[in-house]
């Protein structure tokens, strides 16, 4: 059940192109979106959909994968784990950021 404590899984398509940096001891990092659709119908019948945005990090062999084959738009399913950090601003203001951390990707129709 470990496995299981902090796991996400989620499909959905890509926002923008993927951000890629390259780190100066050789690693490599990728920075992308993803958007999911949720649709249900609300007390009145209307069809309602939402959708959500969910930031994704991949580092590595993963971030390599992410660089050659995801553009804006396509469709993929992601196994990663949630993870938060936070930054300071300039201005000295403190920021919280809530990101997953991706281990897999299979790339879907698109």
């Amino acid at each position: 059940m470990n496995s299981l404590r902090n796991r996400v899984q989620l499909i959905g398509n890509l926002g923008n192109d993927p951000e890629i940096i390259n780190l100066e001891d050789g690693k490599k990092i990728a920075k992308f979106s993803i958007a999911t659709n949720e649709t249900y119908k609300n007390a009145q019948g209307d069809k309602i959909e939402n959708t959500y945005w969910h930031s994704l990090i991949a580092w590595n062999k993963t971030a390599e994968i992410v660089e050659k084959y995801l553009l804006k738009g396509k469709e993929i399913a992601i196994e990663g784990k949630l993870t938060n950090r936070s930054y300071e601003t300039e201005n000295g203001e403190k920021k919280y950021v809530t990101e997953i951390l991706v281990n897999e990707i299979l790339m879907l129709r698109n």
